[in-house]
């Protein structure tokens, strides 16, 4: 009777486990327990001897140094209301800069045009020209051709030609000389108004270059005008016509070279030109026609 008080039964064997009891419906047992598992990338970094919690590549910290962070703590910085910030460095565009005109220079394409080759460029390949020696200053070539242009550009009115014709020997020599430095000095005058007006446009170009080729452009084109004004007279019907083709393309070598000396676009070119481009029309063309 003891022995089956003891809950033993005849045999003597161990007492028989009740069943588990199961969980009334609607509730949810404990999940059983498993040994932890590591995703692939912090297994791997755990056998390199690093550390990089919760699935996170190794090149995100130092490998060598133990981080202590909460699991939830990754990714709460990018939860909502809990945003990270971040900066960005080295701005290759600059910090909100917009574009200005000379923000990316124009670098010469060649050394310095010799003066056969800059005079002959100007006529036949301006654009060239003209930024090929956006840097280079013109002084030799733009004061002797603007000294000899204006020494014959006296006999291209008629009233001053027969002046200087009639006039005696030591006269007509100052005169002629004074008449050729009047044209350097309105030379130069005109080119620096005009490398000015650039300037407050927004162009970024020298102003040796810009004055020196603005003589330049100023004697050359004026040339064939002068050439046929000596033989003909200004007052020619001929003379009127080419004078006034010469000053057209005076304005487009202007422009042109404003642009690509003050990497401008062309209607600002043409506006940093007009000033000298009417002094030319009123002191020349008008003066003859």
């Amino acid at each position: 009777m003891a022995g089956f008080r003891n809950g033993r039964g005849r045999a003597g064997g161990p007492p028989q486990q009740q069943p588990q009891q199961q969980a009334p419906y609607g509730y949810n047992a404990p999940p059983p327990s498993y040994p932890q598992q590591y995703p692939p990338q912090q297994q791997w970094a755990q056998h390199q001897g690093g550390q990089a919690p919760y699935g996170e590549p190794e090149y995100f910290g130092d490998p060598h140094a133990p981080q202590q962070q909460h699991p939830q703590q990754h990714y709460a910085a990018n939860n909502p209301g809990h945003t990270q910030a971040f900066s960005v460095h080295d701005d290759p565009y600059g910090q909100g800069a917009t574009y200005q005109a000379g923000a990316a220079p124009v670098v010469p394409t060649g050394p310095r045009l010799p003066w056969k080759g800059l005079l002959s460029g100007i006529v036949l390949r301006p654009a060239d020209t003209f930024l090929r020696m956006r840097d280079h200053a013109v002084w030799g070539p733009a004061l002797i051709v603007t000294f000899l242009y204006g020494l014959l550009a006296i006999f291209g009115f008629d009233q001053a030609r027969e002046e200087a014709i009639n006039a005696t020997l030591t006269t007509a020599i100052p005169y002629v000389l004074m008449t050729g430095l009047g044209f350097v000095v309105g030379g130069l005058i005109l080119g620096a108004v005009t490398h000015t007006l650039a300037r407050q446009l927004g162009g970024d170009g020298s102003w040796q270059p810009t004055v020196g080729l603005s003589m330049l452009i100023m004697s050359i084109t004026d040339a064939p005008r002068l050439v046929f004004a000596l033989f003909l007279g200004g007052e020619n019907g001929l003379v009127q016509v080419i004078g006034w083709a010469t000053w057209l393309a005076a304005g487009a070598l202007f422009t042109l070279m404003v642009s690509r000396s003050h990497d401008l676009p062309w209607p600002k070119a043409l506006g940093a030109s007009a000033i000298q481009l009417v002094a030319l029309l009123s002191l020349i063309k008008l003066g003859t026609l």
